[in-house]
């Protein structure tokens, strides 16, 4: 039986309108494969066909109750706010012919289908401050309409996935065993992650101690889990596999790590990797405009620090993976994971060294919004 055949028998089990024509793979995702189904009419929806990676994401019905959750809720936000182009303001996974969001082949494999948004795209880097402040937006309206989800609902697909007391843990256990005899090669590493371990818990004892709330958040903002329209405008958010409890500040430090960076997240030529403070401005606009009537005092004067603190985290991972012995990130060349580490705490410096102004960009915007509205 060849691939085609096997996608269309798997593509019958949901419930799509149309008639199949044609299967090809589609997108850059590493953790899942995708494939295009095309139908036979233009007129008709396309769909995509998506093989879960239940290796990472070991329960995929808790997973997909999650999105299942999430979606039909801000599917209910935007019907309140009169908002008509449902299909593309919000991801539409179809069920099976018995009812499920997924499908588990003969394989074992897990399969769930959701609706093509036609004429969208989605960028792998921030070109300009217009598109910073879309992506921005994006972000910060997801938090908006899931704000009064009641977070207790949702399971964690990936348990303590930011929880850096968690990670700085299972740092100091590899090194304690020191599996692969690396550990006097990163002296200095080790020595930057120590100096900071203690106020990169400041997120987590504010959650401890009930000052924050635990909101419904996405979890890997990356650039790319934003569609654009044909006119530069964000439509929605997507690829909400990593949606769970946790803080706003897990939410806008990724997006500022991963699209803020003037160098890339492995950069050799660590005088590559800064801030782009421009981007930073930008982002931090289109998210407290969504965002500033939601969240509390204490929320907004810590976002800025969040961009460390994802960015320490991230450096923390790539270096426990190297100590480790290169486990868990695949590497394409001797020292990669080391390089990553160096890469992001290269960006960490730049940020501490402009802290301060990142700051006051925060609060001034902050500031300026409840002005407008009071």
């Amino acid at each position: 039986m060849d691939k085609t055949h096997n996608l269309r028998h798997i593509a019958e089990q949901f419930d799509l309108a149309g008639n199949f024509t044609n299967a090809t793979p589609f997108g850059t995702g590493h953790i899942n494969d995708t494939f295009l189904i095309q139908q036979k009419q233009k007129q008709e929806d396309d769909y995509l066909l998506q093989r879960i990676n239940h290796h990472v994401f070991k329960n995929v019905p808790q997973l997909m109750q999650n999105i299942e959750r999430v979606t039909s809720h801000i599917r209910h936000k935007l019907k309140e706010n009169d908002r008509t182009d449902l299909k593309r303001e919000v991801l539409t996974f179809r069920k099976t012919q018995d009812g499920l969001l997924y499908f588990r082949d003969d394989a074992g494999n897990y399969w769930r289908a959701c609706l093509l948004i036609k004429d969208s795209r989605s960028y792998d880097i921030i070109n300009n401050g217009k598109m910073a402040g879309q992506g921005g937006k994006a972000f910060g309206r997801f938090q908006n309409l899931l704000a009064d989800l009641p977070v207790e609902t949702l399971f964690d697909t990936i348990p303590n996935f930011h929880n850096v007391e968690t990670r700085l843990h299972t740092f100091f256990e590899v090194i304690q065993k020191d599996p692969v005899k690396r550990v006097k090669d990163v002296l200095q590493q080790i020595n930057f992650v120590e100096k900071r371990s203690e106020e990169m818990m400041t997120i987590l004892k504010l959650g401890q101690e009930g000052k924050i709330s635990r909101r419904t958040t996405h979890n890997d903002t990356k650039f790319n889990n934003v569609l654009f329209d044909n006119t530069g405008k964000a439509l929605c958010v997507i690829d909400l596999d990593t949606v769970m409890p946790g803080y706003v500040h897990y939410d806008f430090g990724d997006a500022i790590r991963t699209g803020c960076n003037t160098g890339a997240e492995d950069d050799p030529n660590l005088e590559n990797v800064k801030l782009n403070i421009e981007f930073f401005e930008a982002y931090s606009a289109g998210f407290l405009q969504e965002t500033s009537t939601l969240l509390n005092t204490l929320e907004i004067k810590t976002l800025a620090f969040s961009a460390r603190l994802l960015t320490f985290i991230m450096g923390l991972r790539f270096l426990t993976d190297y100590i480790d012995g290169d486990n868990y990130y695949k590497i394409h060349f001797e020292n990669h994971n080391l390089r990553r580490a160096n890469a992001q705490f290269k960006l960490l410096k730049n940020m501490e060294e402009r802290y301060n102004n990142m700051q006051e960009i925060v609060l001034s915007q902050a500031e300026k919004l409840k002005s407008s509205t009071a």
